[in-house]
């Protein structure tokens, strides 16, 4: 698999050592461009480009953001507040999140070299701008991948194409199993809700808040193929932290969410899914117990 490399120069926590390389990885027979600069998504009624120019936000390993999932930023830096307003700007406010991955090439003499991996396509849903930067609320929407890199000065800035499940033979054959997962989410939610929590805390957990965005339509003016199917988006649904998770728990969802964002079969991830929230049903009832005896 070759790759596109990248002089990354800015530092922050964001962005890796001075003189590092950012690689994106593509397959050179999937991607033909020239230098004339490719045209951003318009908001036009019938958005058919496959390709977006959007502004990137880079992140560690251990940070990835899944489809559904909600994460708020706190964005202070002048290079990253520029960004938020380029996003603000589109009417459909969206940049990509990354994460970036740490690898090796071969009689490379950089310090360092990473791979951009795991992109997000994601929606800007809250702001909050506060004395010190902003309070920034983004939703996942799709899987992205970076083919290439057109800024890096003061934010980066690519293209990207949507990264989807293939389509199974028959389609009616996810149905139940995204039945099965949906319920197991609720399920989950009811026990979770009623572990020990501050007072002020909300009754709709993660989960609750991920599944109930699957089943929204999705209005953003864009070509359809960056938004994933229902199947699709309830299995990413899953891959939320639990109330009082341990880090050994947090870590285990982490490898999930990098198993699942790599998978391309959306029954394959449905069925990972209904095991691992099977898995926190039974952590989550266990906890309740123990609770329950503290309390009596």
């Amino acid at each position: 698999m070759n790759c596109t490399a990248f002089n990354l120069t800015p530092s922050s926590p964001f962005f890796p050592e001075k003189n590092s390389r950012l690689i994106a990885r593509t397959r050179t027979h999937d991607f033909g461009f020239t230098r004339k600069r490719l045209k951003r998504c318009r908001m036009v009624a019938m958005a058919t480009s496959l390709e977006l120019e959007l502004p990137l936000l880079p992140f560690s390993l251990n940070e990835v953001l899944v489809p559904s999932e909600s994460k708020t930023l706190h964005l202070y830096e002048a290079r990253y507040l520029g960004l938020l307003e380029e996003s603000l700007m589109r009417k459909n406010k969206l940049f990509v999140h990354f994460v970036l991955d740490p690898i090796i090439i071969e009689n490379s003499t950089e310090e360092a070299s990473f791979a951009a991996r795991n992109g997000c396509l994601v929606f800007i849903e809250n702001v909050e701008r506060l004395e010190v930067g902003a309070l920034v609320s983004i939703r996942g929407i799709g899987r992205v991948k970076i083919v290439k890199f057109v800024q890096a000065d003061p934010y980066l800035k690519g293209v990207v194409i949507p990264v989807q499940d293939r389509v199974p033979d028959s389609v009616s054959k996810l149905h139940p199993k995204v039945m099965q997962v949906k319920e197991a989410l609720y399920s989950l939610n009811s026990l979770e809700i009623k572990l020990k929590a501050p007072k002020e805390a909300q009754l709709q957990t993660r989960i609750a808040n991920s599944l109930m965005w699957t089943e929204k339509e999705l209005l953003l003016d864009c070509n359809e193929a960056f938004f994933p199917s229902l199947a699709e988006r309830v299995s990413f649904a899953a891959l939320q932290p639990v109330s009082g998770s341990t880090e050994s728990e947090l870590l285990k969802l982490q490898q999930e969410k990098l198993r699942a964002m790599d998978l391309r079969d959306s029954f394959q991830r449905l069925d990972n899914s209904l095991e691992f929230v099977k898995d926190n049903i039974s952590r989550v009832a266990a906890k309740l117990a123990i609770q329950s005896v503290e309390m009596q």
